[in-house]
């Protein structure tokens, strides 16, 4: 699913136009893209939580070569789903691929 595609659902969803729904979800994301650069929590009770957090540095290979490559601590913004989101989704899709 595209940021289109997103646009379009909550558009038929809402009555508000594509256009206005666009900001809408444009600001959205320039909003926690935002938070996350200055460290912040943003956690939306249902769905889950970004954050950001500090990955150690290690050392990586080369697939191609098998060469070992340093890599450095960085910063990484992460997702973290709710488990009330993740058991509707663990259901719903049992149920359309019929898993167990």
């Amino acid at each position: 699913m595209t940021k289109a595609d997103i646009v379009d659902r909550i558009s038929k969803g809402t009555g508000l136009t594509k256009i206005e729904t666009e900001a809408v979800v444009e600001g959205f994301m320039t909003t926690v893209a935002e938070a996350l650069k200055e460290g912040e929590h943003i956690e939306l009770r249902g769905f889950g939580s970004f954050k950001v957090v500090r990955r150690a540095p290690r050392t990586a290979r080369n697939p191609r070569t098998g060469e070992e490559v340093p890599v450095e601590a960085r910063w990484a913004p992460v997702f973290d789903v709710s488990d009330l989101l993740r058991e509707d989704v663990d259901e719903a899709v049992r149920e359309e691929r019929g898993a167990p």
